[in-house]
């Protein structure tokens, strides 16, 4: 895969893509992740990328023809076509089925928004969909571009050595994940539950099971709901009702 990012701040990804997962999908060659000036399509002495907003109010816009001119021709670095994603807290809520729809793709170009946003014509002009990481307020663009990649490079086929720790990590399956305990089996008098140092790979299994299910529903009833509506069985007609011939 293969991510762009256009940023007015490229030096803020300077080393967070060079630890952990990230870091070992770009030395094995799954991931390749290209940065961006903005301000290399911009012009005149100040380059400026942003001006006030058309009918007045605070802060600035982030201007449309340097946006589009950028995303086209980062276009024509690849043969691949982009899937092109404005981090927007107007977007998409992302989320773990949002995140293994962008890792099926070739190749993303993450652009970073910044000020008060950015000119309402460039989403029209370049297809770019509106992805927001959560309902809060960031600087910019840019934190919210990292968690993308960092999500998006879990669930790239190799770049997690154990990839059945994937399929059971929170959110894979609809549930929180279970609990976790290593050594020492007793500390300070708590203990681990006994069921994980029994041996009976059944039992263990329907514990956190059990775990995934109780943890969502006490802290994510949200997500609960949303399990619960999928797992419901199909309802069966009422044997008292006959049905009528129009």
């Amino acid at each position: 895969m293969r991510v762009d990012i256009l940023s007015l701040l490229p030096g803020m990804f300077g080393e967070v893509f060079d630890h952990g997962i990230v870091r070992r999908a770009r030395q094995a060659g799954l991931l390749q992740i290209e940065t961006h000036a903005l301000t290399d399509w911009t012009e005149g002495r100040f380059q400026r990328a942003d001006d006030a907003p058309y009918g007045g109010g605070p802060g600035m816009v982030m201007r449309v023809e340097p946006l589009v001119e950028a995303v086209e021709a980062i276009g024509e670095l690849d043969a691949a076509e982009p899937r092109v994603v404005l981090l927007s807290p107007r977007g998409r809520q992302l989320d773990q089925e949002v995140v293994a729809e962008l890792a099926r793709e070739p190749r993303l170009l993450l652009v970073a928004g910044r000020y008060e946003g950015v000119d309402e014509r460039f989403t029209g002009l370049t297809g770019a969909e509106e992805i927001s990481v959560g309902d809060y307020v960031l600087s910019g663009g840019e934190v919210a571009a990292m968690v993308v990649v960092d999500a998006v490079t879990r669930l790239i086929p190799g770049a997690v050595g154990d990839s059945e720790s994937v399929v059971q990590e929170s959110f894979a399956t609809g549930l929180l994940e279970h609990a976790h305990y290593t050594r020492p089996p007793v500390f300070r008098g708590e203990e681990v539950p006994p069921v994980l140092l029994s041996g009976n790979h059944q039992a263990v299994r329907r514990f956190r099971r059990e775990q995934s299910v109780q943890l969502t529903r006490n802290r994510r009833p949200d997500l609960f709901r949303a399990f619960a509506g999928q797992r419901e069985p199909a309802s069966k007609p009422n044997p008292d009702t006959k049905e009528r011939s129009s």
